[in-house]
């Protein structure tokens, strides 16, 4: 493992970057900084190595980081309806930043934007954070925890848990943004994209679900077989224009919170394939619809679509919503999940 200084924050904190490489040459690099997964170098079919996620190269970038590039987000990942939460009869208020809803905890003071602990490890890196009771509305001290580990395998792993002593939100996800042409490889719908889901959930003008299961057979939203992402994403369909393209959460199949396959994506050029596994019952894919135009990395101009998004978690407002799966947890019952990104060709 390498480890070198990425930056200084604004209250003179160090903020180091950990690399961590393979057998077949991949290599991860990921900073203490907001947990974020910087650069990923994946082969392609010619044994090329090229960084397959969207960020910046330097620090003070991360500092706004408005897309969320490469970051752990917690406590909660997604939204949140009317920005509250009401957990045995007692109501939290939390920060109203879309709207009139919560989205992705806090904008500013989320964990994206905080100097995590680390703990080096064999071919592993351990990020650790403490989040106080009643921080950003939540209620309970937490204590967070992401594990990245490489194997030569090509299996980027992500293993979390956290532990709460009053009951919470626990429902952490990485918001990385995939390119995997590169990530200067420009827009991102000629990649193929296979779904494990035959059912998402059906949001409405603030992307909030409406507390119901659909199947996608007949729709724009049926990835149940290999389909190229910019195909129906400019359908006239109403799930569609309400978010401006693909950004809904999946209903994975025969969930059983056992590791499986969720999602499978193809670059045609490259020939680079990344199979996404989850023990979460959902899937968030997000097409990039809404990236800014921003310099990223070596100069790269990212913007609309240039990126997407497989952000594996609960459904979005579940806290909310008793017919989804509960991201509600308590001193009794620690958070733990896995998610990993694997790589073939």
């Amino acid at each position: 493992m390498k480890k070198e200084v990425f930056g200084t924050t604004k209250d003179g904190k160090e903020v180091f970057l950990y690399t961590l490489e393979n057998k077949n040459g991949m290599r991860a690099e990921v900073m203490n900084y907001g947990a974020i997964l910087v650069r990923l170098f994946v082969p392609d079919k010619n044994g090329e190595l090229a960084d397959v996620t969207l960020g910046y190269d330097k620090l003070e970038d991360y500092y706004t980081n408005g897309c969320f590039f490469g970051a752990t987000i917690a406590p909660n990942a997604n939204r949140i309806a009317d920005a509250a939460i009401t957990i045995d009869g007692v109501k939290y208020e939390l920060d109203a930043n879309e709207g009139k809803n919560n989205l992705h905890s806090h904008l500013e003071l989320g964990s994206h934007k905080r100097v995590w602990e680390a703990q080096e490890e064999e071919n592993k890196i351990k990020f650790t954070l403490n989040i106080l009771d009643g921080d950003m509305g939540f209620p309970g001290n937490k204590e967070f925890s992401v594990t990245y580990t490489l194997t030569d395998e090509n299996e980027l792993r992500l293993d979390y848990h956290a532990s709460t002593d009053k009951k919470t939100v626990l429902n952490p996800t990485n918001h990385a943004y995939f390119n995997l042409e590169g990530h200067a490889g420009g827009r991102i719908e000629d990649h193929i994209l296979w779904l494990n889901a035959d059912h998402y959930t059906p949001v409405d003008a603030g992307s909030i679900p409406l507390g119901e299961v659909a199947p996608v057979a007949g729709t724009p939203l049926d990835f149940t077989k290999d389909k190229r992402i910019g195909d129906e994403i400019e359908a006239d369909y109403e799930q569609l224009k309400l978010v401006s393209g693909y950004d809904h959460n999946f209903a994975l199949n025969d969930w059983k919170g056992e590791l499986q396959l969720a999602a499978r994506v193809t670059a045609k050029n490259s020939g680079r394939i990344m199979e996404v596994y989850t023990d979460l019952p959902g899937i968030q894919f997000y097409a990039g619809n809404n990236i800014s135009v921003t310099t990223g990395k070596e100069g790269a101009v990212y913007g609309k679509r240039t990126g997407f998004c497989l952000e594996t978690d609960y459904f979005p407002n579940a806290a909310n919503e008793p017919a989804f799966a509960s991201p509600i947890y308590g001193p009794e019952k620690d958070y733990t999940s896995t998610t990993i990104y694997k790589f073939l060709i």
